[in-house]
């Protein structure tokens, strides 16, 4: 039995293990997968919109060589951090199920059963992208993630979304010698909020013609060898090679609502919380960090919610 148990290994679940351990508290931190995990799977010349400074978590300096860190400086810091403080991380176990039993929780992940009196959801959003939803999505050829370049090298690839993941992957996939490379965007124009050094790069590439874009489109199906979409205008068939649907991630939603999480009515499915304590509806369960923002995952970012860790803490020394 444990005092609380941490669902996600990303920097707010670390951040609440350390706020944890700092008060005492005996918890374990269960992850699916690697150790800041979201941060693992950005591409690998991913650079933040923060300074480093807003990332530290655990009063533990993070020192970068440029102005905002990078993929790799993130990895190696959050490294730093879980050794400093030795976390209790059980990492590439999944939990599978979370059952209410009187005044604990039984956890049942991919490898044994844990009792714990509190529940922390840290559970981020970035490994469920939203699907396409359209034949020939199952094709070895789409991709939901990406991580370098050069797999596209003289290849004819589509970028579906308008946001900064489509943006970054339209342009590197550019300059790193993609044969074509075709936007195809739901929106009118580019995001408003793309990173405001890419913003004018990618307008000047389609405006130029090095970058084709399509606004107010879709896919309509893909094959093997071509790609079918539409705009208000016409129907569209391009040759393609590869596509890339940097078309947004969203949080586990069955796993909140199966411990009795609710939702607010309104258009993001934000779970009901006490902005206080963090503590949602469902006693002793508490959130922290993205997954506070349902579909709106541009609310919440590490510099944000890494108050939330504290405040769980001294919320559940509180009970």
């Amino acid at each position: 039995m444990v005092d609380v148990i941490i669902i996600g290994a990303g920097p707010i679940g670390l951040a609440c293990g350390i706020e944890a351990k700092k008060r005492g508290l005996k918890y374990m931190i269960f992850d699916k997968g690697v150790m800041v995990n979201s941060l693992y799977n950005y591409p690998l010349n991913m650079t933040f919109f923060s300074t480093s400074d807003k990332l530290e978590i655990g009063d533990i300096p993070f020192i970068s060589h440029n102005s905002k860190p990078t993929r790799a400086e993130a990895l190696e810091y959050y490294r730093r951090v879980a050794t400093h403080w030795k976390l209790k991380l059980n990492l590439y176990e999944p939990v599978e199920t979370i059952k209410s039993e009187a005044h604990e929780f039984r956890i049942e992940t991919s490898k044994g059963i844990y009792n714990s009196n509190n529940i922390v959801f840290a559970t981020g959003f970035y490994d469920r992208p939203f699907l396409l939803d359209v034949p020939g999505e199952n094709l070895p050829k789409v991709k939901h993630y990406y991580t370098e370049p050069h797999p596209y090298f003289g290849m004819d690839i589509v970028v579906v979304g308008s946001a900064n993941s489509a943006v970054d992957v339209a342009l590197e996939t550019y300059r790193k010698g993609a044969k074509s490379v075709t936007m195809i965007i739901r929106e009118k124009e580019i995001g408003s909020n793309v990173k405001y050094w890419a913003r004018p790069d990618i307008l000047n590439r389609i405006e130029e013609g090095s970058i084709n874009a399509y606004f107010n489109a879709s896919i309509t199906s893909i094959e093997k060898d071509f790609v079918h979409f539409k705009d208000t205008k016409k129907s569209y068939k391009i040759a393609n090679d590869f596509v890339l649907a940097m078309t947004g991630y969203e949080p586990n939603f069955e796993m909140l609502e199966s411990v009795g999480i609710r939702f607010q009515k309104d258009d993001y499915k934000t779970p009901v919380f006490n902005n206080e304590t963090m503590e949602s509806n469902s006693k002793r369960v508490f959130l922290a960090g993205v997954v506070c923002g349902g579909y709106k995952t541009n609310k919440w970012f590490i510099e944000n919610s890494r108050v939330h860790a504290p405040t769980i803490m001294n919320a559940i020394l509180a009970e």
